[in-house]
């Protein structure tokens, strides 16, 4: 039963690739939202002979889900009349459409972090010029990094997203392009597809990846990243969230509410970390040093007198080089990394917030509670809750 009340089948269109691991976890948290909350029939993922997505003229739906990122698609939601939510952010504010995306502030502002904790200090964005693509994802990272007075350097090969050209030309413009950045240069690239070509072409071109050039794809596709040579760190999108929260949108939008005015963004969950990204970018060995130290004994209760211990510098010479090369003090790095791994492990496993708690190197339940809510917002407990209701 709805959380609304329903009485018939309900007829849901979700127009969203399923050949990539994206679109199948936003078609399984819609199917998960249909199941548990809804009466639907969904009909995924219709082509046309061009193998684009297309409503079939004999279907009659009450409602759409769907992946916007042609005006064609606008123009055949335009033209359905029915309501309908946008899960990408191609174009966005459409009168009479909802939208559910990825926040691209909060993705860039992760990957910067993850960049930045590996000493880097030159940047770049990848992503050919493609109608698949908005541009926000590359204004935002281009934001991230200038707010921190670096250099961000973007991609743009000169020609416009549908242009068609060969295999050998895209080549050879993203290899010049590569051989111009500074090194070493960290480069975010808009998704695990884009990660691997970059990932082949440097590989092809002879460039070392991560010591030249490190590469963190915008999402997580397990097949593509762990298939690239070396594999590809990426951005764990909540692209199931997304296909849930668009699924609860469009079940009120079919009960006769309005489409918000602004999109509903949906925060990325984590950076996973494979071989692409590393390395440490830094020239002080003391501070690699240190930052090692930090990495394999962050969770065993470790103090910033510790580090200390370990690397025979002055607390002010180690804070000074964590705050210049990683943007962090050594205590706020050590915070971080203890926190991150009790978000992870409220995420994948089922253990005690007790438990949790001290595997990430808390003296209790209270403290880390503390000090959770005071980095994401929310208490350990409300944000194991809110993952319940979207799985």
């Amino acid at each position: 039963m709805s959380i609304l009340g329903r009485n018939q089948l309900r007829q849901i269109a979700v127009l969203v690739e399923t050949d990539n691991s994206w679109g199948r976890n936003v078609v399984q948290g819609v199917a998960d939202y249909a199941r548990k909350f809804a009466q639907w029939n969904l009909l995924i993922d219709p082509r046309d002979q061009s193998q684009g997505w297309s409503l079939p003229d004999r279907w009659h739906g009450d409602g759409i889900i769907a992946r916007v990122s042609t005006p064609l698609h606008l123009d055949e939601i335009a033209r359905s009349g029915l309501p309908a939510v946008n899960v990408d952010n191609v174009f966005e504010n459409q009168e009479g459409v909802g939208q559910v995306t990825t926040d691209e502030h909060s993705l860039a502002v992760m990957a910067l972090a993850h960049f930045r904790e590996r000493g880097f200090v030159h940047f770049a964005y990848f992503a050919p010029p493609s109608h698949e693509y908005s541009k926000k994802g590359a204004q935002a990272f281009f934001a991230a990094v200038t707010a921190e007075g670096h250099d961000c350097h973007i991609y743009r090969p000169g020609y416009r997203g549908g242009r068609r050209i060969s295999r050998d030309e895209e080549h050879n413009r993203i290899h010049r392009w590569l051989s111009h950045l500074p090194k070493p240069v960290a480069v975010l690239a808009v998704d695990a597809r884009r990660g691997r070509q970059l990932a082949e072409i440097c590989s092809l071109e002879r460039i070392s990846v991560p010591d030249e050039v490190a590469i963190l794809a915008g999402d997580t596709d397990e097949f593509l990243c762990n298939l690239s040579s070396p594999p590809l760190s990426s951005i764990e999108v909540a692209s199931q969230r997304i296909g849930h929260e668009a699924a609860m949108l469009l079940d009120r939008m079919m009960h006769g509410e309005p489409a918000p005015s602004d999109p509903l963004r949906i925060q990325p969950v984590r950076v996973l970390a494979r071989q692409s990204t590393d390395v440490l970018s830094i020239d002080d060995p003391m501070i690699v040093q240190a930052l090692r130290f930090i990495q394999t004994h962050a969770f065993r209760g470790i103090s910033v007198d510790d580090v200390l211990r370990e690397v025979p510098v002055s607390r002010r010479y180690l804070e000074l080089q964590f705050k210049k090369r990683i943007g962090r003090l050594p205590a706020e790095e050590i915070r971080r990394l203890r926190l991150e791994r009790g978000r992870d492990l409220l995420t994948q496993s089922d253990l005690s917030v007790e438990a949790i708690a001290a595997a990430c190197g808390y003296a209790g339940a209270t403290q880390f509670g503390v000090a959770f809510r005071k980095h994401f917002g929310n208490t350990p407990l409300a944000f194991r809750r809110q993952l319940l209701r979207t799985s």
